[in-house]
């Protein structure tokens, strides 16, 4: 089996899914194309549905299975190899929306985090999510992991200009509110009636200045002063839900 042990990569232009729910999600998804697939007969039978006869598996022990994935992940007896999802334009996304909320991330680039905001996304009805293409991680078997199948179905854009994209949600009709903890307005009293697109920085340094300066509002969430900040993908669970529930 190629690939040494915990690297987790993929041929060139491919990309390597592991656990369940990502790759049962990939395999259900009719815009990927699937290279191969590396399991064990129970990750198999832990599948929805059956595999077409003709679909490339490569049985293996779940041992095996550790040598290609990232290290100590937790891959459920399937490893999936499969090309990278086609680019997402963010006018498509805004024509798509239907009015739901669209998630920025500025310089949110811990794979864990971005799974983790997909999975709220697709579970909050969010219209898609935006990164910039050089200050975010790439496609890969932890995102998919953290998003437990969300990465099929939540459109991810990636941007050149963050800010430019700002401003193409503006002319939209969105309602750009920053998150942050440098501001006496919460969230409710800052939620429009309208499309909001949802703007969130890294953890610590949070939005740059001119990402704030590209919002509408900025607020916070009204979180007790025993904790000084959530984490981003929390505080993205929280504001979705918020939004969701107008």
């Amino acid at each position: 089996m190629k690939g040494g042990r915990g690297s987790g990569r993929a041929s060139t232009g491919q990309v390597r899914l592991w656990g369940r729910h990502a790759v049962e999600a990939a395999l259900l998804n009719p815009d990927r194309q699937h290279r191969k697939l590396w399991a064990t007969r129970e990750g198999v039978a832990s599948l929805d549905g059956e595999l077409p006869p003709d679909f490339p598996v490569e049985y293996a022990d779940a041992a095996d299975l550790a040598r290609l994935v990232a290290r100590d992940a937790p891959h459920q007896g399937l490893v999936l190899e499969c090309a990278q999802l086609d680019d997402v334009f963010l006018g498509d996304v805004i024509r798509d929306a239907e009015g739901a909320p669209i998630v920025v991330l500025d310089q949110v680039t811990d794979p864990h985090n971005l799974g983790a905001i997909l999975r709220s996304a697709a579970a909050f009805g969010a219209a898609g999510i935006v990164t910039q293409d050089r200050h975010a991680p790439p496609e890969s078997g932890v995102v998919a992991k953290s998003a437990s199948g969300a990465l099929e179905s939540v459109p991810w854009v990636r941007v050149v200009n963050l800010a430019r994209a700002l401003e193409e949600l503006a002319e939209a009709g969105y309602w750009r509110i920053g998150l942050t903890g440098h501001t006496e307005t919460v969230l409710a009293d800052a939620l429009p009636a309208g499309p909001t697109a949802l703007v969130l920085g890294a953890e610590g340094e949070g939005m740059r200045q001119n990402i704030e300066a590209h919002c509408d509002a900025l607020a916070r969430l009204p979180i007790s002063d025993r904790i000084e900040s959530l984490n981003v993908s929390n505080a993205a669970a929280v504001a979705l839900y918020a939004i969701a529930a107008r």
